[in-house]
């Protein structure tokens, strides 16, 4: 399936989302509570394919330095995800986009370092320039939808620290995103094909328990 940046994709994405029921999660447990964007955009290359939006964090960051994120952090306090995802699209990668393009919510996911990650899904209409925050991102990767989430491109790994698979997508290279920025891309690319798949079956690696 061949997905273009345009009116006939923005409808399909809505629907998907319109049916989808997803999963909070209730914790006894206190969480900091965060929110991150599947930020869709025009992959920028000519093709008009649809893409979202893959950070790559600073080598210099206290936590996190060189990993790959979707757009977004910590919420404020009052925030609902879905503002915390707009403000942390615009503080991060320069977007300010309207809440009127925030088009679905998938499940939340429980990292083992003490958050509660709501992903919200959101269109950006306008995206050919991008503004990077040097503090919080060096490179901005537009990532097209098309072939991303594939048999090939889908990997599932077992540790002994638990029962849970690791899940891993491959990337350009011999990358690869983990557990949760690719269990959310991965319940998204189902979603778009019109299959469920829960967040919450999957791991992360070990070297992300903290």
């Amino acid at each position: 399936m061949s997905f273009l940046f345009n009116d006939e994709f923005k409808a399909l994405v809505s629907s998907r989302c319109l049916s989808f029921e997803r999963q909070e999660v209730s914790v006894s447990q206190p969480l900091k509570r965060a929110a991150v964007a599947v930020t869709i955009v025009a992959a920028g290359d000519g093709s008009n394919r649809a893409a979202f939006i893959l950070t790559e964090r600073p080598g210099t960051m206290r936590n996190h330095a060189g990993q790959y994120a979707l757009p977004g952090g910590r919420c404020d306090e009052g925030e609902t995800a879905s503002q915390a995802a707009l403000r942390e699209i615009e503080e991060e990668i320069g977007l300010s986009i309207p809440e009127s393009e925030v088009m679905g919510t998938l499940d939340d996911f429980v990292s083992r370092s003490g958050y509660l990650i709501t992903p919200i899904v959101v269109w950006a209409p306008r995206s050919e320039t991008l503004t990077l925050n040097p503090e919080e991102v060096a490179y901005a990767h537009r990532i097209p939808f098309d072939g991303f989430v594939t048999e090939e491109s889908v990997s599932f790994v077992s540790i002994k620290e638990s029962s849970r698979p690791v899940i891993r997508i491959r990337l350009m290279g011999n990358d690869h995103l983990h557990a949760p920025t690719a269990a959310i891309l991965y319940q998204f690319g189902e979603l778009l094909h019109g299959r469920v798949s829960r967040v919450s079956e999957f791991e992360q690696p070990v070297f992300a328990w903290r």
